[in-house]
């Protein structure tokens, strides 16, 4: 192993590390938060622009995952149809209103936004959103990150319900190339989805003790497509990505 990607993977496990024992009150919380949705057949939607979104895909329609999550995909706010473009559409004053509206959103759902610098204007209005409609809202973003940037605008971290500060720097790389000037390594997708999904592992094990744990098999394991079919026909009239 290089000094290079030596000093990644020790970053980040050291990173994690942190984070295991910083996030534990909020982690809870979320849990808490999804647990009770999940009790009252309500839904987890995920949404984020830029690599962000790749939290959205992560849990959705996942082996070892919970079927009442819903993936917020917006192609244009994504990186296939065009990333210079979909940097100006985060940016832009209402444009996830009228995606989120087609969602079909509920009083007593949660959205868990994604956005590591905290500060553009669809993760801003994601949350009003789900504020305005009655749900909670759970922000995974760098409080540092937004801090610095912020200049007077609002910051997803003021706005949300529950904040899962990943503690990252303003930047998201976190290692230096010596002599460059460069600096290479985010961190902020392998974080993020460590988050999640130790969250919606907590929330699966409570939901197994009352027998009803409604999780993805990998599909070539037995009995899995028994099992999905099941979950999809369950899930599918508020999933339009099923």
């Amino acid at each position: 192993m290089t000094a290079i990607t030596d000093a990644y993977f020790s970053n980040l496990i050291a990173r994690l590390g942190k984070l295991q024992s910083a996030l534990d009150d909020p982690m809870q919380q979320a849990a808490a938060a999804i647990l009770d949705a999940a009790r009252h057949d309500r839904r987890v939607y995920v949404f984020g622009t830029g690599h962000s979104h790749m939290l959205a895909e992560e849990v959705h329609y996942r082996a070892g995952g919970l079927a009442f999550t819903v993936p917020v995909l917006v192609g244009s706010a994504m990186l296939h149809e065009g990333a210079v473009i979909s940097s100006v559409y985060e940016r832009t004053q209402g444009l996830v209103r009228p995606v989120l509206e087609r969602y079909g959103m509920q009083s007593g759902d949660v959205i868990i936004i994604a956005s590591n610098s905290g500060v553009n204007a669809a993760p801003i209005e994601a949350a009003d959103y789900g504020h305005e409609i009655g749900a909670k809202v759970i922000a995974i973003t760098s409080v540092e990150y937004s801090s610095a940037i912020a200049n007077g605008r609002r910051r997803l971290a003021d706005v949300a319900d529950i904040v899962l500060d990943n503690g990252l720097p303003p930047g998201d790389a976190v290692i230096e190339i010596e002599g460059s000037g460069l600096k290479v390594g985010p961190v902020s997708t392998a974080i993020g989805v460590t988050v999640l999904n130790a969250i919606f592992a907590e929330v699966a094990s409570e939901l197994a003790k009352a027998g009803d744990a409604p999780v993805y098999l990998s599909a070539n394991m037995p009995g899995a497509a028994d099992v999905n079919q099941r979950l999809v026909r369950r899930y599918r009239p508020r999933n339009p990505h099923l």
